[in-house]
């Protein structure tokens, strides 16, 4: 079976994969290092894992299998996964692939370079009703596209 993990801190979009889930009736595993309420989907539950930069990512790392579904922003997270033979996304739907996983790496360290340095400032562009759109079709053809892996 498909199971869905979401690296949920800062995951805008864990509404959204728990109706998901539940429609399809995925496992869905929500991972935090505090700060979550548990969840109201039965399918959903809400790990908690000791503080820690990595902690949450390492949970999921060490669990993601083949054809499981991962959902962050977290690029190295991604990578991990995708090296499981997982899927990754997005909380805007747009999916991590093996083929640009290097340069997405590659750009991550740069940009944090160039942060550090202060000539970059500010963050993403703000979340809005078209990424939502975009995540629950994407997140739709992710579990298709597992479920066909399983």
């Amino acid at each position: 079976m498909v199971t869905i993990y979401v690296d949920a801190d800062a995951c805008p979009v864990k509404d959204e994969i728990g109706r998901v889930a539940l429609r399809h009736g995925l496992k869905t595993f929500l991972v935090s290092d505090g700060g979550l309420r548990p969840s109201q989907y039965p399918f959903a539950e809400v790990v908690i894992v000791t503080q820690g930069a990595d902690a949450a990512d390492d949970w999921i790392a060490e669990r993601v299998a083949k054809a499981d579904i991962c959902v962050t922003n977290d690029i190295p997270l991604a990578a991990r996964c995708l090296e499981a033979g997982a899927l990754a996304l997005k909380p805007n739907g747009d999916p991590f692939s093996e083929d640009a996983i290097g340069m997405a790496l590659a750009t991550r360290t740069l940009m944090q370079g160039l942060r550090d340095s202060g000539e970059i400032t500010g963050g993403p562009r703000p979340f809005g009703k078209a990424d939502r759109s975009q995540f629950l079709n994407r997140l739709e053809s992710a579990i298709q596209a597992a479920k066909r892996l399983r």
